[in-house]
């Protein structure tokens, strides 16, 4: 059969990039071996949110209390949190499928594998391989798994990676996390607040260390309130899992030290999956686990491209999609721009959340750049205070020559809400002295990016 795109993978860009390739009018057929969703979907960006909404209901009601209403006898559910997450991941995967109907997308399942002419080799379920033709192009956006360290074999038991932290069958009394990127911290925070004593083992100086220090810092000081004990500058040696639990030894500052858990989250990271796609027999270029693409995705062999997690840039669902969409529409003849890697929002969900764009404040400075920093903390919001959700601040960085807007740094509720606002400020180049003159409404956790605003240029109000 001959399509004029096939996509391999049906993650958020692989099924963005098909509906995309379907709305310019070409034939499209996507392969996908799992659910279609992907990872996002099902055991990524999706279910985890629900979990969190979980634990986020649950503090509510255990602090009930602080909104001068009683409840009594609040019980966290493991169980039934977890099936409400799946249902969610369930639910949003049946959504992909009326899309693809809807788009008239062909869904080829099975093991997608690439040969010269720009064919795909479909290995189905039943082991049967069926060939089909892409006529304008094959485009990879087959995404990543959980990243194995050598001294952290995951077993799916006492040792786990992302997919078994949502589907345990109980809830574990004691978890360490090791690394604090985002999946770690939002697990950290999920089994935190529903009971789970967590422990952090961060390698580096700092949780969430690709975030301005003010914000790892924040983060930290908001985890310990929590109970949540962080352990950063430190590393795991080993795990031994023989006995009933783990035990973890720890190399820190002050020496070695032994912890005890009943698992192990491994969260270091993730590695893409290029493994058996037929790259090394075309002679595609990759480079330290990415493939190697022009600014519209294509590969160096022409009709071939590929997206997502697998090529060099942010690993996000969002970036995935939007390369995706690029891609074909350089495909069918339009003149899309090129992505901008420099303005892609972060998002992070554990409590407070974290969002930023941009660079850091470090970052400036190391790159020599006259800057104006502007920062207002929530304990200054009326409508943080209104809500009980005091912890954090939104810090913007800006050029102090020109007033354009260099970063954009949050923690806080709901700031995964408010991050767009100066993603779209850089995107039109809006200056600082023009964000201030922004009318914001009140009151709102949003009006705090006007302030952090006015506090750059010394015209911050309430503070």
């Amino acid at each position: 059969m001959s399509y004029d795109i096939i996509v391999i993978g049906s993650g958020p860009g692989g099924y963005v990039t098909a509906i995309r390739a379907s709305q310019l009018g070409m034939k499209t057929a996507i392969v996908e071996k799992e659910s279609l969703g992907g990872i996002c979907l099902n055991w990524g960006c999706i279910p985890t949110k629900a979990l969190l909404k979980s634990a986020n209901v649950f503090e509510y009601l255990s602090h009930a209390s602080d909104y001068g209403i009683q409840v009594k006898d609040a019980q966290a559910d493991f169980g039934a949190m977890i099936e409400r997450s799946r249902g969610v991941a369930n639910g949003m995967s049946n959504g992909i499928q009326f899309l693809m109907k809807k788009n008239k997308i062909d869904v080829l399942k099975g093991h997608g594998k690439i040969k010269a002419g720009k064919k795909v080799v479909v290995t189905g379920e039943d082991g049967k391989d069926t060939e089909y033709t892409a006529a304008k192009g094959v485009i990879l956006a087959t995404g990543a798994r959980s990243r194995q360290l050598p001294n952290l074999p995951q077993d799916g038991k006492k040792i786990i990676g992302y997919r078994e932290a949502m589907s345990l069958a109980e809830q574990p009394k004691k978890l360490i996390v090791v690394g604090s990127g985002a999946i770690g911290v939002e697990f950290a925070y999920f089994y935190n607040a529903i009971g789970t004593e967590v422990t952090i083992v961060e390698y580096l100086p700092h949780i969430v260390p690709v975030e301005d220090e003010e914000v790892s810092k924040q983060l930290e000081k908001s985890f310990k309130k929590s109970g949540i004990k962080v352990m950063t500058g430190s590393a795991v040696e080993s795990v031994d899992t023989s006995g009933k639990g783990c035990k973890v030894q720890v190399k820190t500052a002050k020496g070695e030290e032994t912890l005890e858990c009943d698992v192990v989250l491994s969260a270091v990271g993730i590695e893409t999956n290029l493994e058996n796609l037929g790259l090394e027999d075309l002679g595609i270029a990759t480079d330290r686990g990415k493939v190697l693409v022009d600014d519209f995705y294509q590969t160096n062999i022409p009709g071939y491209y590929a997206i997502g997690d697998i090529v060099p840039g942010p690993a996000l669902a969002h970036v995935a999609s939007a390369e995706g969409i690029i891609c074909v529409e350089k495909i069918a003849g339009h003149h899309p721009e090129a992505l901008d890697y420099g303005n892609i929002p972060g998002c992070t969900y554990c409590s407070p959340e974290i969002a930023s764009v941009g660079i850091t404040e470090k970052a400036a400075k190391e790159q020599g750049l006259d800057i104006k920093v502007g920062k207002f903390p929530f304990s200054a919001s009326g409508k943080a205070s209104a809500a009980g959700a005091k912890d954090g601040f939104v810090k913007l960085i800006f050029d102090a020559k020109y007033g354009e807007l260099l970063g954009a740094h949050m923690i806080g509720a709901n700031v995964t809400e408010m991050i767009a606002e100066t993603v779209a400020a850089r995107k039109l180049e809006v200056t600082g002295e023009a964000l201030i003159k922004t009318v914001h409404p009140h009151p709102t956790m949003s009006e705090a990016v006007m302030e952090a605003a006015a506090a750059a240029y010394d015209e911050v109000i309430h503070l």
